[in-house]
């Protein structure tokens, strides 16, 4: 486990831009913390980071978006999904097997239904107006 403080939204991105040089096919990223934490601002890093050309945006109405590139990446928000059955409505699985990166930020709402999958977990705390507290486990970086 490692922890990192970002003071700006550009060190959030430049964190998740170095995590995806970690990353492989069918990755799953679990993301925890509060609405306006920076999960998706790290995404937009990861994203970036995967060489994906589609422009990050919360999918918090979407449920998943989809970012094209040489290695593409599935951003979902799990914040309404509460069953299995969600999560394979979804295609959450469908994209990992399919070796995209898929991101989920608010994963607690679905922690007992991924608690089986490998992971990298990351935490995100909010410690100021722009200063985070970003813990990462299950990546080396």
């Amino acid at each position: 486990m490692a922890v990192f403080e970002t003071n700006s939204k550009a060190e959030t991105v430049a964190l998740g831009r170095r995590l995806a040089q970690t990353l492989h096919p069918g990755d799953l990223i679990l993301f925890t913390g509060g609405l306006g934490a920076g999960k998706t601002a790290f995404c937009e890093g990861i994203a970036a980071g995967l060489g994906c050309t589609d422009d990050v945006q919360s999918p918090t109405f979407a449920i998943v978006n989809y970012y094209r590139g040489p290695q593409p990446m599935a951003h979902f928000d799990l914040y309404r999904i509460s069953t299995l059955a969600d999560l394979e409505t979804a295609g959450f699985f469908d994209y990992l097997d399919e070796g995209a990166v898929v991101a989920a930020e608010w994963s607690e709402n679905a922690a007992s239904l991924l608690a089986e999958q490998r992971a990298i977990r990351i935490d995100i705390v909010s410690t100021g107006d722009t200063s985070r507290r970003i813990t990462i486990e299950g990546a080396q970086l």
